[in-house]
């Protein structure tokens, strides 16, 4: 997926603060995460990286905000995101 599919999804699905999504990967096993806005989220989005914390490390993040504990990944492998429900 290209970053502007990635930025309409998340205008389209509204997607809430903490609640995760289903990405569906090209090549790569499915993960939930969510997308996290770091200080360099500006300069990664513009080269299609996204920085997500998946859902192992979920109650980590929740309680520390520690941004070491998410991955980058490259949107061009993203196959398909949804909102997974509450």
């Amino acid at each position: 997926m290209s970053n502007e599919e990635i930025e309409k999804f998340f205008d389209k699905q509204q997607v809430k603060d903490g609640q995760q999504v289903k990405i569906e990967f090209k090549k790569r096993n499915t993960i939930y995460g969510i997308f996290i806005a770091g200080n360099d989220y500006a300069d990664l989005k513009a080269k299609n990286f996204w920085r997500i914390v998946t859902s192992i490390n979920f109650d980590a993040w929740k309680r520390s905000k520690d941004v070491n504990l998410a991955k980058i990944f490259n949107g061009s492998e993203f196959s398909r995101l949804v909102v997974k429900d509450i």
